[in-house]
């Protein structure tokens, strides 16, 4: 929040010093440009670059300032170095925020930098001054935060500032919301289906539940009907048709049998 609060200061400022009176000659203007891409705090031109203003510059020995400018706002240090012949030359704290630029813009796709890829896009010669780059420049400037992993050689972005909206861009981000609007509508209509299934089921579950209880007492007041004690069980009331019958019956069956005395007991012969 801090740095969104001095970058919308530092844009009204130079906003107001490219605006001011229509005395402004195109040397001037050049040198607004310089002050404003070389602040150590502002990334952010495209403001600046829409000024009507700026258009003394065209057809004057000071227009590749115009290119200049729009450099920072969406290019990174290799399109610099790719038409260094066709643009001014840069002082030491130019070629410092274009480079910082370029670690954001490389951070807006990847979360993990390679240190190769790093070296190479902001012309770095060894790994510990690359590291004291992003350490010193980066990280402790607040536009980006981080891990440097050295065994794996590479920088995990975890937050990086943005950038001006490049040419086209917009529409992307539309058309990327667009969809994302779209696929949200569909999960809710998704979502709502179920809860409807839900709920349908539920009530399902709840008439099936009254019909189980219903028939339960319908049984009971049957068997109450036909003499069943509910406080006997089932089963034994279905084995006799009383206790008595049932003691009497266990009586008989565990009495012992007497045995028969010999023959020869009576007289009789074996």
């Amino acid at each position: 929040m801090e740095i969104e609060e001095n970058q919308a200061h530092l844009i009204d400022h130079f906003v107001k010093q490219v605006s001011s009176g229509t005395d402004h000659t195109p040397s001037s203007l050049a040198n607004l440009i310089v002050e404003a891409t070389s602040h150590s705090s502002l990334f952010a031109f495209s403001e600046i670059l829409a000024l009507p203003n700026l258009l003394q510059l065209h057809g004057t020995e000071y227009s590749g300032y115009i290119d200049v400018l729009r450099l920072f706002a969406h290019g990174r240090w290799r399109d610099y170095k790719s038409n260094a012949g066709l643009l001014p030359l840069l002082v030491p704290d130019q070629i410092l925020k274009l480079k910082q630029l370029s670690v954001l813009t490389l951070a807006e796709t990847n979360k993990v930098l390679a240190y190769d890829l790093l070296l190479e896009e902001l012309d770095i010669s060894n790994v510990r001054e690359l590291e004291d780059f992003l350490i010193n420049e980066c990280i402790y400037a607040g536009i980006v935060k981080g891990k440097l992993d050295q065994k794996q050689r590479r920088f995990e972005v975890q937050f990086a500032a943005g950038r001006d909206l490049r040419p086209g861009q917009l529409d992307n981000m539309i058309q990327t919301l667009g969809n994302w609007l779209e696929n949200s509508d569909n999960v809710l209509l998704t979502i709502q289906e179920k809860i409807k299934w839900a709920e349908t089921k539920s009530v399902s579950d709840t008439k099936h539940q009254e019909e189980v209880k219903e028939r339960v007492e319908e049984v009971k007041k049957s068997l109450s009907h036909k003499g069943y004690n509910g406080n006997r069980p089932l089963g034994k009331m279905m084995c006799s048709e009383s206790d008595e019958e049932m003691e009497f019956y266990e009586h008989d069956r565990i009495q012992p049998k007497r045995r028969r005395p010999p023959r020869h007991f009576y007289g009789l012969k074996p």
